[in-house]
């Protein structure tokens, strides 16, 4: 709590932080009005052979209107992120039952069909995407050819898939033989928002839970 402690032989007020009574710590009002009260004793007990200086009276009052007023701010900033938080959910909400594209290499099977997406740093003379079982073995290929640098999307018919867990996928481009940097991404359905530590959530479809920050996309 911020309680005032009046010194006698200077004659001075000063501010102390103490933690007996924490909302009232965090009430301004409560805090200037006891530091008024303090200062009023002050000065009807002071000396008047050496009566308080008015610029250390300023100074005092200064202090305080500096500490409530810092407190009205972060109340006033605390406030507004919370309001936003729950606007922003409540925006977001319209996302549930849309597809998102997110970095990955998990898929996610909907009816049927596995989709994703890869993104290529560069031109691509052969790219191909090769669909992995959970241990790591090739289940298919999907062969796309020449790509341009940029973002392109394929879907795999997961309907035959017996296997147990979800299988995954990796991308192999290249351009006269070398390299070609990719980046995946898989489509997943958004299946509701939440607020978590003042920032929105998505929940995805076999996904679990992702800031909203992580979608590359939506679909």
């Amino acid at each position: 709590m911020l309680s005032t402690t009046l010194n006698s032989t200077t004659g001075t007020a000063t501010l102390a932080g103490t933690s007996s009574n924490k909302a009232s710590a965090t009430d301004p009002a409560a805090a200037q009005d006891r530091f008024m009260k303090l200062l009023v004793a002050q000065l009807n007990n002071q000396d008047p052979m050496n009566p308080m200086d008015n610029a250390q009276m300023t100074s005092q009052i200064a202090q305080i209107n500096t500490v409530t007023g810092i407190q009205q701010v972060n109340d006033t900033l605390k406030s507004m992120a919370d309001q936003f938080t729950s606007l922003q959910v409540l925006q977001g909400s319209s996302l549930v039952g849309h597809d998102v594209l997110v970095g990955g290499a998990t898929l996610t099977t909907i009816d049927g069909v596995s989709r994703g997406a890869l993104e290529l740093a560069g031109k691509a003379d052969n790219a191909r995407v090769e669909i992995l079982t959970p241990g790591g073995q090739i289940l298919d290929t999907i062969n796309l050819g020449a790509l341009d640098a940029g973002r392109h999307s394929f879907e795999w018919d997961a309907s035959k898939y017996q296997g147990v867990g979800e299988p995954s996928f990796r991308v192999v481009a290249t351009q006269s033989g070398q390299s070609v940097d990719s980046v995946s991404l898989i489509q997943a359905r958004v299946m509701s928002v939440a607020s978590e530590a003042g920032a929105m959530t998505i929940q995805l479809q076999g996904q679990g839970s992702i800031p909203y920050g992580a979608i590359k996309a939506i679909l």
